[in-house]
């Protein structure tokens, strides 16, 4: 297991990548033409794509903050700039929070209850308490994750408050204001991440289960799991593992990450991302199979909207039936064209049977033309993922609803927009602390 020496860090302002910021630059004009565009011709699937994309960055951000927690709150020793990357990914938080209150507009085209709550659901499904209770999580995690970037990385910035220049000096100078020396520093920045990271962690498991509930299963309002909101905040987790693994093997050749980014922490971020991803199936398979032997069509149909015919007893709900469908499981691969069947197989295969398969070994997991494929997959297998949590619930037996050019478009303005986020925070200010060899 890699050591890694905290008082070895010294912030070094990079500079923002041009041709990277460039591209991310251009994705995000690009997907604010197609949002416009799209609330011109389509309001509903432009609301839909612009949702979807949203709680994907949402969780993306909010689960970095909280794996940044986590290495507090074990001591973890071995991340070095793991945690960096990590602490990178929650920057998008505050944006996210922006995000959310833009989707309040969308609310009437996503939601069944917006105008029509079903009976016995008023008082919890109505847009005050909804966009109430959301948009103070969002808001509360924004603060969180300032508090804790600021109290995480402000030892690392007195050099570069002392000897840098621009914008990223001047932020150094005012996030440094009343040094007390860098022992001390340390010491308290230690104290402070100590007492947030056990209140992130618990904002983020129980808060956003109900954000999940509110803003993902709502939208099917008479469908209900009480084990979804872990489930989708375990995805979460899942993509801020794969994004860091991922930026790992891009900044293996970065000027001052020489020798960081080493086969040991490569070996220790794969084990995670292989064992994170068993996890995430156990979630999947156990909401699945208690459904499934339930068989009862208030259930059902959630699943069956997404999966097909293929994975549930389609031949009426008979006891007879379900037994049958036990004892001879008629294959067929043309159920999978009902529903979303093929993209929930890519879901699969993308989030869990690729991850689990490829890094098995511990050869693989050190390889970083492995492990960067392999977390890119994980990946994109969760964007589709959250596309396939929110498009069946207004659009039926339509699987290639998603991938139409607007809705691609404003995915790829999101995509431009968080890795603008990340640049310029990992970057600029406060730029990632860099090991230095003392």
């Amino acid at each position: 297991m890699s050591s890694y020496n905290p008082a070895s860090e010294k912030a070094n302002s990079l500079g923002l990548p041009l041709g990277a910021a460039g591209v991310s630059a251009a994705f995000l004009v690009l997907g604010i033409l197609a949002f416009a565009a799209g609330l011109w011709r389509d309001p509903q699937s432009t609301w839909l794509a612009f949702h979807s994309n949203f709680i994907f960055t949402t969780l993306l951000a909010c689960a970095g903050l909280t794996l940044a927690a986590i290495y507090t709150i074990v001591d973890a020793k071995w991340c070095g700039p793991y945690r960096r990357f990590a602490e990178a990914l929650a920057a998008w938080i505050p944006f996210a929070f922006l995000m959310g209150i833009i989707g309040v507009f969308g609310g009437p085209y996503l939601f069944e209850w917006y105008y029509s709550p079903m009976h016995g659901k008023e008082a919890w499904l109505n847009p005050v308490r909804v966009y109430t209770t959301d948009l103070a999580l969002l808001g509360g995690m924004s603060l969180l994750a300032v508090a804790f970037l600021k109290a995480s990385t402000r030892p690392t910035l007195r050099e570069l408050a002392e000897n840098g220049d621009g914008f990223a000096q001047r932020m150094a100078q005012k996030w440094t204001a009343g040094w007390q020396g860098d022992e001390a520093e340390r010491e308290i920045a230690k104290k402070k991440t100590g007492r947030l990271a056990p209140i992130i962690c618990l904002v983020f498991a129980i808060g956003f289960s109900v954000f999940n509930f509110d803003q993902v299963m709502s939208m099917e309002q008479a469908w209900f799991s009480n084990l979804f909101g872990a489930y989708v905040c375990w995805g979460g987790i899942l993509s801020a593992i794969a994004a860091s693994a991922l930026l790992g093997v891009l900044h293996r050749e970065t000027p001052g990450y020489e020798g960081e980014i080493t086969e040991s922490r490569m070996h220790d971020i794969g084990k995670l991302l292989f064992g994170f991803s068993i996890f995430w199936m156990y979630l999947l398979w156990s909401q699945y199979l208690v459904i499934y032997y339930g068989n009862l069509p208030e259930e059902t149909f959630y699943f069956r909207d997404r999966l097909g015919p293929q994975f549930m007893v389609d031949k009426g709900y008979t006891e007879q039936a379900f037994a049958l469908s036990w004892g001879s499981w008629d294959f067929q691969w043309s159920r999978l064209q009902e529903g979303y069947g093929w993209v929930a197989m890519t879901v699969w295969a993308c989030c869990w049977l690729i991850p689990f398969w490829v890094l098995m070994g511990q050869r693989p997991k050190t390889t970083s033309w492995i492990v960067g494929p392999v977390a890119f997959i994980v990946l994109t297998g969760f964007w589709i993922e959250r596309n396939l949590l929110v498009w069946p619930s207004v659009v039926k037996n339509d699987m290639t609803a998603f991938v139409g050019l607007i809705p691609f478009c404003i995915g790829l303005g999101f995509v431009g927009a968080f890795v603008l986020v990340f640049l310029f925070y990992s970057r600029v200010f406060p730029s990632l602390a860099l090991a230095r060899k003392p």
